[in-house]
């Protein structure tokens, strides 16, 4: 199993958010470095975004949100969102986002 992995829903239309990029990457020296990328299932998962264990560190999840609403014809205010996170250990991070045009939230997931 993918070490991070991740929900999308569309608050606003009451559906998963098919069709996200989604990017994982890792802090590094010189800025973010990517580690790996998916895009949102029907379900509006990525079930393996990286690989099956990473090192402790900062990671970070960026979601192309400006992309799925435009092909919606829906402006938005977030072009980006950009989720930062801490892996200490081994364990399993599930990284859900709530979205809507003008607000998002999220939350450590299991």
């Amino acid at each position: 199993m993918s070490h991070v992995t991740t929900h999308v829903l569309d608050a606003v239309a009451g559906v998963p958010a098919a069709g996200i990029a989604v990017t994982l990457s890792r802090r590094g020296a010189e800025g973010w470095e990517p580690v790996a990328q998916g895009l949102t299932d029907a379900d509006g998962r990525v079930r393996d975004l990286g690989p099956e264990a990473l090192e402790p560190g900062v990671y970070q999840v960026r979601f192309e949100t400006g992309v799925y609403f435009a092909r919606r014809n829906v402006e938005t205010f977030y072009p980006q969102v950009e989720i930062a996170f801490s892996v200490a250990g081994g364990e399993h991070h599930h990284v859900p986002l709530l979205l809507s045009p003008f607000a998002y939230s999220t939350y450590r997931g299991s």
